[in-house]
């Protein structure tokens, strides 16, 4: 039912109609803006869902660089998007669930990803919770959109 996969930039075309609800933007951006992230540093990948793509979400290989409390080889989980029309379905739990098996299949060295969530996100934050990272009652201080919980999810 939910798979997850790495998205190609040349397959933009496939993830063009994912859109978030206007109030959800501060949080991840636009399709458009994962899309213009330097391939260098950032993969892309997608949630399917039903054969179709209902999500993305960007995978920092360089994370530690901006992220102090990560170390050299860890990853950061950015910018989740998942369609407006399917929220509410459990589409982005299951897909976050995922992960821990998904990731160390692209990433073998990687021992942990890490991500960042606004305090003002309860959804996100019980969505991560649900998918089995952990909170580490840390705060971030410096998100565009206000103080994080940081979070963490082991790979190994």
């Amino acid at each position: 039912m939910i798979s997850l996969c790495p998205l190609h930039r040349a397959q933009a075309h496939l993830v063009a109609e994912i859109s978030l609800r206007p109030d959800q933007l501060r949080f991840a951006g636009t399709v458009q803006e994962a899309l213009d992230e330097p391939a260098e540093r950032f993969d892309l990948h997608m949630i399917v869902y039903r054969q179709k793509p209902v999500g993305l979400f960007k995978i920092d290989r360089q994370y530690p660089l901006d992220y102090p409390f990560s170390t050299k080889g860890d990853l950061g989980l950015r910018a989740v998007i998942l369609d407006h029309r399917v929220q509410g379905k459990g589409i982005g739990k299951a897909a976050m669930g995922e992960l821990s098996a998904y990731l160390p299949e692209h990433y073998p060295d990687a021992n942990t990803l890490w991500l960042t969530v606004n305090q003002v996100n309860p959804v996100a934050i019980a969505t991560y919770l649900a998918a089995g990272f952990i909170d580490t009652g840390a705060i971030w201080p410096h998100g565009s959109a206000g103080p994080q919980h940081i979070m963490r999810l082991a790979l190994r």
